[in-house]
């Protein structure tokens, strides 16, 4: 029985010998069948017609048609009075004292302006913390030049970017 089945196990794979190679069909119908023709779907434009340059004789002034100047001039009227009414703008001030001692604060604030009497100074006390800030700057150039000179005053000051008033005499 052993023998018989191996006999007819090794009969049906000698039946079946090596696979034919299997041919490559999709080439060859790509280069039977012709490429698609995509022409009768591209848009098709006119030509430009040739502008005529035919020059305005010399000396003949052409007047403009739309006069904007009048526009502009109420536009930038507009606004000028909006800028008169704003008061604040995004800027620098020094913070000269964070503390919890009101004289200390005070003391430098007295130094402050001695020294240097033009500088606005904001003293404000949130419980149980004084802060004393001084001047109103615009850029960050100015207030740090006003910070080197503060420095001697008050040696922990620092810049602080907040909203600070605009003097419309100076600017």
């Amino acid at each position: 029985m052993l023998l018989l089945s191996a006999l007819l196990s090794l009969g049906s794979c000698a039946t079946s010998g090596p696979a034919a190679p299997v041919a490559d069909t999709t080439r060859r119908l790509a280069a039977q069948r012709p490429a698609e023709d995509l022409s009768q779907f591209r848009p098709v434009f006119p030509a430009p017609k040739p502008a005529a340059t035919a020059a305005a004789p010399r000396g003949r002034v052409v007047a403009p048609t739309n006069q904007v100047n009048t526009q502009i001039d109420q536009r930038l009227r507009d606004q000028a009075f909006t800028n008169q009414n704003v008061k604040y703008a995004q800027g620098y001030r020094i913070l000269a004292y964070v503390g919890l001692e009101k004289d200390k604060a005070m003391s430098v604030r007295r130094a402050i302006i001695s020294r240097y009497p033009e500088e606005t100074d904001y003293l404000t006390y949130k419980q149980p913390i004084f802060r004393l800030q001084v001047g109103d700057y615009l850029t960050r150039l100015e207030a740090a030049q006003a910070l080197l000179r503060i420095r001697p005053l008050a040696p922990r000051a620092e810049l602080e970017s907040m909203q600070v008033n605009i003097n419309k005499s100076g600017y």
